[in-house]
């Protein structure tokens, strides 16, 4: 008897030391929770960006010196059939939707909704803060998985108990690492200023006439308010002053090559 006391001193000692931390964990956790609710919901709840109902291109006709005329724009108005409406540029038909979405990235099952210019900002900080949340549950559980290798005698929980959290560090892993797949994905898009169905179009031309550098292709996106990245929020100020925050109208550069 007198050999085991100290191994159940020492475990209720780990127990309390691990106690006085969860309140620090909790507050963490519950943070990122809130931010991941938030963006998650913009994403869902936030409109795309619809084609106003009997639109006609006529970026042609405007005096803005920040625009510089593209292929796109110098080429016939394109026009959607199943609309009977025309197609802004960057603009693309989702089959689930059944309607034309500006700057269309994708439509994803997860958020119900497409992925477009006014929620893609949305999307992203939601892929971000699921990421993060997921990491802080791995690294949680990391001290659960390195007990399921030591011997039966030093494991302060049941073996069943260990098992589970075992599991659940595995599978935290996995999604953690998929989705950094994924983040990594869109932040070569973003840095690039392209859309996941324009990859292959990009891939034909010499230059992408939407890359603007790094820097401003983030504000493209993000906004020009660094403050603001972070949040599911855009300033006043930079959703009248940056077009493509509306997802109508798009700077070019004026040396891209087809």
């Amino acid at each position: 008897m007198g050999p085991h006391a100290p191994r159940r001193g020492s475990s209720r000692g780990r127990c309390c030391r691990r106690d006085r931390r969860l309140p620090h964990t909790r507050i963490l956790f519950l943070l990122q929770l809130a931010m991941i609710l938030w963006c998650y919901l913009m994403a869902v709840f936030t409109d795309p960006g619809a084609v106003p109902e009997n639109w006609r291109h006529d970026a042609e006709d405007s005096g803005n010196p920040s625009f510089s005329s593209s292929d796109e724009q110098e080429s016939a108005p394109r026009y959607c059939s199943r609309c009977q409406n025309g197609k802004p540029p960057r603009c693309h038909h989702c089959s689930v939707c059944n309607r034309c979405v500006l700057k269309m990235d994708h439509h994803c099952i997860w958020v119900v909704n497409c992925v477009g210019a006014r929620n893609y900002k949305y999307f992203l900080l939601f892929l971000v803060y699921t990421f993060i949340e997921t990491v802080l549950d791995t690294l949680v559980l990391l001290p659960n998985f390195i007990e399921f290798f030591q011997d039966e005698h030093r494991r302060s929980s049941s073996p069943g108990d260990i098992a589970i959290l075992f599991l659940a560090f595995v599978l935290n892993l996995a999604f953690a690492l998929s989705l950094l797949c994924f983040i990594g994905m869109h932040a070569s898009l973003v840095t690039r200023n392209t859309t996941s169905i324009e990859v292959y179009e990009r891939k034909k031309s010499v230059s992408w006439k939407y890359d603007l550098g790094w820097k401003r292709n983030l504000e493209q996106v993000f906004g020009t308010k660094k403050l603001l990245w972070f949040v599911p929020l855009y300033s006043t100020e930079d959703l009248h002053n940056i077009p493509a925050l509306r997802g109508m109208e798009f700077p070019t550069r004026s040396d891209a090559i087809v």
